[in-house]
Parts: C-alpha cells; sequence; structure tokens
C-alpha cells in the first residue's frame, strides 16, 4: 500500500514536497538470541518537518547550479552567485517514526522541472540523504529520527531563467521492505 501525503511550503524558491510511504509486510525468522524484530506490522509515519529551500542567489551570464547539502550548507557552480538578502536556504527535514531497529530505504524521485513566476524552468534534482540509505531507526517514540536530504538546482542565464519564485514538487519515498 502507497499512500502520498503532500504538504506546501513557502520560500524564496518554494518546493512542494510529494512523498511517498511505503508500508510493507516482511516476514523475518530468526534462530538466534539478539534484540527482538520490530512488532508486525512494521508501520512508519513520516513527517515533512522542514522544506528544501534554495535561499536567495542570482546568476551571472552563463548560469550554473546551487547545492544544498543535507548538512545545511550551501554552494553555487558557475557563474551563479549566493546572496543572503534575507531568505535563509536549508535541507528539506523529515521526522521518521518507527521501532528502533528498522530498517528503511530511501528512494528519490526523478528530477523535476520547477515553473518561474516570470516565466523559465528550473531543474530540481534530489541529492543525497543524512543518514544515508538505507538507514535504522534508532529513537524511541516519542523521539523521531531526522533525516536531511539536499538539492541540487540547474540554472541557466538570466534570459531563460528570469529572476523570480520557482515553483514545484519532488518525491521521496520511505520504504521499510
Amino acid at each position: 500500500m502507497k499512500n502520498k501525503i503532500k504538504y506546501f511550503f513557502n520560500s524564496k524558491i518554494s518546493i512542494v514536497i510529494v512523498f511517498s510511504i511505503a508500508f510493507f509486510l516482511t516476514t523475518f525468522s530468526a534462530h538466534a538470541q539478539g534484540p527482538e524484530n520490530p512488532p508486525k506490522p512494521v508501520v512508519i509515519y513520516v513527517n515533512p518537518a522542514q522544506g528544501l529551500n534554495f535561499g536567495a542567489f542570482y546568476q551571472g551570464g552563463t548560469g550554473g547550479s546551487v547545492i544544498v547539502y543535507p548538512n545545511g550548507s550551501r554552494a553555487t557552480t558557475g557563474s551563479v552567485i549566493q546572496t543572503s538578502q534575507g531568505f535563509s536556504f536549508s535541507p528539506a527535514i523529515f521526522e521518521v517514526e518507527a521501532e528502533p531497529g528498522t530498517l528503511v530505504t530511501i528512494v528519490n524521485g526523478p528530477d523535476v522541472i520547477l515553473t518561474g513566476s516570470n516565466g523559465g524552468t528550473i531543474v530540481l534534482s534530489i541529492g543525497s540523504a543524512d543518514p544515508p540509505s538505507p538507514f535504522i531507526a534508532t529513537a524511541t517514540s516519542p523521539s523521531r529520527t531526522l533525516i536531511r536530504v539536499g538539492g541540487t538546482l540547474t540554472i541557466g542565464n538570466p534570459l531563460v531563467n528570469p529572476p523570480g519564485n520557482y515553483n514545484g514538487t519532488f518525491s521521496v519515498t520511505f520504504i521499510q521492505p
């Protein structure tokens, strides 16, 4: 069974997060002593706590890219220049609630096209996660395991990508095999 939940975030570069939570039943048989398997059926809950924000920047004559890393840092390539102008940048943060010891795999969706408020489009590629996939849930409820996901915007010259707000959706799937 897959559930899709949409969450909307507003920022200089507004990104809508659509993610899927996959619930799968698996059967394990073990004949060794050790920690107990999580209860069956295994259920995970994912809360999008923070949107993926690229902050403010401007592109020079040739364009380039803006990269937000899972650790919260930002870099640019080509003729793209970072500015602050009061707009923050941050990775997407998902809070995962699952029994400690639950193995969860993250699958990024395909690249997406963001549409500009003044015309133009920008390509968004979902980046890596921290902790990397697959990961083991470690937090005991009511605490949650925090997953940070970065991304990369590919930007053309100002004629192709005029300044403005760009919006679109991307998907991240959390799977408990």
